[in-house]
């Protein structure tokens, strides 16, 4: 079913409450109450709650922008020419958006029985299935730890995202972190 293009002031609405949530983000405030949204968008709570029914939902529409360059990033990594290198690609994308964009972060760090959005699903089986490519390209060139899933590289990548945000200057050390964790996830045979 196509859902059909708002009205141009309904879309106006839609875009001032995520400018006034990317805002609220970019000052710290995670919490993105959708109340305070609406006050400090100056618009009706109803108008935000009819965009955004709950939190999640105002979250996975700030990370769609995000989603949408790490999917394009994870197809550039799997057409890569060394694997390895395809691998590097994905992970410093991953870890990337994960600091740039904290609903990005949100999001990814949960599984897709919290979305509140079919597009959200959507976006995570597309990163999943050029991830899984990258991924498994650098498998068969036994370059990946056989014994690590897709699903640990998963964790192991947030874990690391979450690591580079304690402290000052994230972005500085994550050279570093990405090297760590590569070192930890290639077989000793590459």
């Amino acid at each position: 079913m196509v859902t059909p293009p708002l009205r141009a002031d309904a879309a106006r609405n839609r875009d001032q409450v995520l400018a006034t949530a990317r805002l609220a983000m970019a000052e710290g405030d995670l919490a993105l109450q959708l109340n305070d949204i609406a006050r400090r968008a100056r618009m009706g709570v109803g108008t935000v709650y009819r965009h955004f029914p709950t939190r999640r939902a105002l979250v996975e529409a700030l990370a769609d922008d995000a989603f949408t360059t790490l999917i394009e990033e994870a197809r550039d990594a799997s057409r890569h020419d060394d694997p390895w290198t395809g691998v590097e690609v994905l992970l410093r994308a991953l870890l990337l958006r994960q600091l740039t964009d904290p609903a990005f972060a949100e999001v990814i760090s949960t599984g897709p029985d919290q979305d509140a959005a079919a597009l959200t699903t959507a976006h995570r089986d597309a990163f999943r299935t050029s991830a899984r490519a990258v991924l498994e390209r650098a498998r068969q060139a036994h370059s990946l730890r056989p014994d690590l899933t897709d699903d640990d590289l998963h964790h192991l990548v947030c874990g690391t995202a979450f690591a580079l945000r304690i402290g000052d200057d994230p972005t500085a050390r994550i050279d570093r972190y990405l090297r760590v964790l590569l070192d930890g996830i290639r077989t000793g045979q590459a």
